[in-house]
Parts: structure tokens; sequence; C-alpha cells
């Protein structure tokens, strides 16, 4: 398949009074697996629809390859979509599925027979093309909506939410297996999700939309390591905020007074916010419970908390502790036969001032 360049210029589209895209601009590679992560009413749906030319912007262009297509209408931009729902043809079985996009081009019958063959194998369904859709797992069913958008052989493969209807323990593999797929395809692949996790472990490239608008777009590590703002840092994972006041930014250490907490020193940066009020944003894999020898390690700041909640997560242990006004995440790696702190319990935090992010508050 051949791998094509998707480019949005400067989408800007409302639904009546609400703006649902704000100026929106992406530039998606060739053969590029690329996400639209966000939650609900942030816009990404409706930018799927316009790529796909389901809804047509207000201003902006849509370019594929180059060519502004954003006057095409949809069956014309060789553009296949996989919904949610599957969306499989009831009276028809999977074989006839499959073959639906190739029979509407009017591709010659033995042609069609041998690319739905074809497809069954790379799903694995061999031999199952006679069953009807109602026959077939959750699954099946979603490997079934590949094939049939695939089999006509899209320029572009669109992605809506393609897990949500799926049981949550057949989820990896079935991402495993779509994320095969593509690499070996080589197509140039849209994914819309409000789910972290499929984003983070899909794509190559992910945009974070929130409220019509690109927050920040990169590569899942650079975006989970350095969110460019606590929008983009909750939305690829557990985030921790400190606020306070900044009372001097001297001899490269930012003394900053959070509320309920006390003064902290903070490594003063480059890029630290010339603002009056910062948030310490961090992790809560950077976060450690403090042990009798480790308060003398200089590379955390340590606070005093009280345990609020516990929750067991199989590879750590959550823990909630209060920090004066703050509720704190702390994740602990679990190891078999270790003890847990009980909820009620005076600790210690060490807070990795390396592994901090300075936002504007």
């Amino acid at each position: 398949m051949k791998k094509v360049r998707v480019e949005c210029r400067h989408i800007h589209f409302s639904h009546g009074p609400a703006k649902a895209l704000n100026d929106v601009s992406l530039d998606i590679a060739p053969g590029e697996f690329f996400a639209l992560l966000g939650p609900s009413g942030s816009g990404k749906s409706t930018l799927m629809r316009v790529i796909a030319g389901l809804e047509a912007p207000d201003l902006g262009r849509v370019l594929l390859d180059g060519r502004d297509v954003s006057e095409e209408p949809a069956w014309a931009r060789q553009v296949a979509m996989v919904f949610q729902n599957h969306a499989l043809w009831p009276h028809m079985s999977v074989a006839e599925n499959i073959a639906f996009g190739l029979i509407e081009r009017r591709v010659e019958a033995p042609i069609v027979r041998i690319a739905v063959s074809r497809w069954l194998s790379a799903i694995g369904l061999q031999g199952q093309g006679d069953r009807e859709p109602n026959q077939l797992s959750g699954g099946q069913q979603q490997r079934v909506a590949w094939a049939r958008a695939l089999a006509a052989e899209p320029r572009l493969l669109l992605l809506d939410e393609p897990f949500s209807n799926v049981d949550k323990t057949l989820r990896l593999g079935l991402r495993q297996q779509l994320r095969t797929l593509q690499q070996h395809l080589g197509i140039t692949t849209v994914l819309v999700t409000h789910d972290q996790e499929e984003a983070l472990g899909s794509a190559d490239r992910i945009a974070v939309l929130d409220n019509g608008a690109v927050q920040q777009v990169g590569s899942p590590t650079s975006l989970y390591d350095y969110p460019a703002n606590t929008t983009v840092a909750r939305a690829v994972g557990q985030w921790n905020l400190l606020i306070g006041s900044v009372r001097s930014r001297q001899g490269g250490v930012l003394l900053l007074d959070v509320e309920g907490v006390g003064e902290l020193r903070v490594p003063l940066r480059s890029d630290t916010p010339a603002t009056s009020r910062l948030s310490i944003g961090f992790r809560p894999h950077a976060v450690k419970v403090g042990h009798q020898d480790d308060v003398h390690d200089a590379r955390y700041t340590w606070l005093a908390g009280t345990v609020e909640n516990v929750e067991f997560l199989g590879r750590a242990i959550r823990y909630r502790v209060r920090i004066g006004d703050h509720a704190v995440l702390v994740d602990e790696p679990h190891h078999r036969g270790a003890s847990r702190q009980a909820v009620g319990t005076d600790i210690t935090l060490g807070i990795e001032l390396a592994r901090c992010r300075q936002f504007a508050a």
C-alpha cells in the first residue's frame, strides 16, 4: 500500500455556537501510526471526520500527499474508517463483508476471492468466511472490520475508538495484532482514543487535544517525560502537582512556598516559567517512601505525610498520602512478601527533584 502524508492546516469547525476545533494544524508522516488523544469533547473525533471528508471545516485545509482534498467527498479520498461498533453488515457473511468494498469498485470476482482468502488468513479466520458476524466474538468482529477496511486498499486508515466495545482482557492482544498488521502494510494510520494506554502502547506519535486545540505533539516517551503543560501531563499518566508562590530565584535555586507544606528548594532551570506562582509536577514513581537512612539522600526533597489510601496494582502498591493541603500519589514497586504501609501511618516521602516538571500555575 502507498504511504500517504496527511496535513491539516489551520482547521476550524463549529457545532452551532460551540467551537469544536480551533486552528488545528498537524503533519502526519507517510506510514506513521498517529494517535489523537483527549477526553470526550476535546475535538479528536471531529478532526478525524474532517480528515475523512465526513465533515467540512469552516476554515482550513486537509492535504493528502500535498494535494488539497478539502472539497472532495469522502468516497473520493480513498480513506477507510473502522468504528467502535464494528458496523459489519449483519445479513452478509464474513467473506461478503470483507469483499464489500471490492465489489462496490467492480473488481473481478476471481480477484475478489483471492483477496478475501488472503485477508481471512491475515486476521486468523481461515475457513470461517461463511460464518455470520453474530457468530463471532467481539474480537473476531473487530478483525473482520479491519479486513473489510483494508481489503479495498485505502490510502489512509482511520480508527475511531476501535477497542472500546471489546472486553478489556482482549484489548492488548488486539492492539498488538493491529500494530503488527499496520507495520507490515505500511499504511498511514490515525487512531482516535481517550485511553492513554492505547495511545502510548500503539502510536509512533501522539497529538493531545483539549477544548478543540492541540496541546502538544510528540512521541509517547517525550509526552510522558516532558509534558508541555498540566493538561498533557494528566492525559498521559497519573500526575501530582504542588502549587506555590515563588519567593526567590537565586544561585540556580528556586524557593517555592507551597500552602500547607512549606518552603521547597527546587532547581532553577532555563525553562522555568517567569511567573509568581508555579506548579511542581511529578509522577507517582518519582516519589519514594523514606526509610531510616534515606533522608540523607540529597537527590530528594523529604516531606512528612499520612497514608490515606492503599491500592494494590500488581506491579506496584499505590499510596495516597496527605501532605498538608495536598494529596500525593506514590507508586512503590511490589515484591513478593513485601509489607505495606497501613492507612493512617505517618511516613516520610522523598520527591526526586531531577524528575519534576515546572509549570505556570
